[in-house]
């Protein structure tokens, strides 16, 4: 018999968990951008983000600096020049606001209350939903009850007679998001805290005598992000169109700090006297954003949904 040992192969259980991890991300990395539509979305939303934090830099006008609107230049088409020489590559409303740099701003505002009621909600709803997954009992029971009564009204419904109730203001349209949306994230929570609670590496931790808050936070609840995060993507399309809905109506973001769809609003007027810039931009702007929030949400949850996976 020869001496020589023949060395195993190391396999994928003994690698680190750091590297299968960083395995696992480029994987997904890799199969996002194997999808020409994704990749398309991504690189919308990536300008239209950066667009909308460089909008001070970027904006040739600030649109909310009376100093800076001229009456007279109110109503101006697409490409129509000012008096100073000025040319509105998208026209003016009825102020003399450039609707270029308008938009910019609109969609700083409506990112910043998506992207913030969606953050929000989903750190309620997931500690709500992991923790009543893992506890299960009356705390399930009760937190459960309280997300299908909730589901059961339509998200508009609940929306109105919050803002009704709180008045309009940044804040408050964020808070009524929240309260909108942190169920979905509940449910999701819940459902995935149920399946990874049963697991070996949960009851390992116990016997070991980790704390329960550890092994909610330190164990379970990352395991239980996948899925969070393919409905906190969707969600954030939700929150921003939700948002809009309620800025169209009056009932959002105030005047001082206007969105997309309150720059719609007030363009609705004009339409049929033939000022469709107005209102007709700020809304390809907003179908752009939704879009391509949702062609990275579709290839996420393709990746990331273990439903789904082949």
């Amino acid at each position: 018999m020869s001496e020589q040992a023949a060395t195993p192969a190391p396999t994928a259980a003994a690698r680190p968990p750091a590297e299968k991890a960083e395995s696992l991300l480029l994987r997904h990395v890799a199969a996002f951008f194997e999808i020409p539509l994704a990749v398309v979305g991504l690189a919308g939303l990536v300008l239209l983000v950066a667009a909308a934090l460089a909008a001070p830099l970027i904006a040739p006008q600030d649109p909310y600096d009376l100093a800076q609107l001229d009456i007279m230049d109110g109503t101006l088409p697409p490409g129509a020049e000012s008096l100073a020489g000025y040319t509105y590559w998208l026209g003016t409303d009825e102020q003399g606001r450039d609707m270029l740099s308008a938009i910019f701003y609109g969609l700083r505002s409506s990112l910043y209350v998506g992207v913030s009621a969606t953050l929000c909600a989903l750190a309620l709803g997931a500690l709500l939903g992991v923790a009543a997954g893992y506890f299960g009992g009356w705390f399930e029971s009760m937190v459960m009850r309280i997300v299908d009564l909730q589901l059961s009204f339509p998200a508009i419904l609940i929306a109105l007679i919050l803002i009704a109730v709180l008045g309009q203001g940044v804040e408050k349209v964020i808070v009524a998001l929240i309260a909108v949306q942190w169920a979905y994230y509940a449910r999701t929570a819940r459902s995935a805290a149920v399946v990874e609670s049963r697991k070996e590496y949960i009851e390992a931790a116990v016997c070991q005598g980790v704390g329960t808050a550890r092994v909610l936070m330190r164990h379970l609840l990352p395991n239980c992000l996948p899925p969070l995060v393919v409905v906190a993507t969707t969600q954030i399309a939700a929150a921003i169109t939700l948002e809009a809905t309620l800025s169209f109506l009056g009932l959002g973001l105030p005047i001082t700090e206007p969105s997309l769809g309150l720059l719609i609003a007030k363009g609705y007027n004009y339409l049929l006297s033939g000022h469709y810039w107005i209102s007709v931009f700020p809304g390809l702007a907003l179908v752009a954003t939704i879009v391509s929030i949702n062609l990275v949400a579709d290839r996420l949850r393709d990746l990331l949904d273990p439903r789904l996976a082949r």
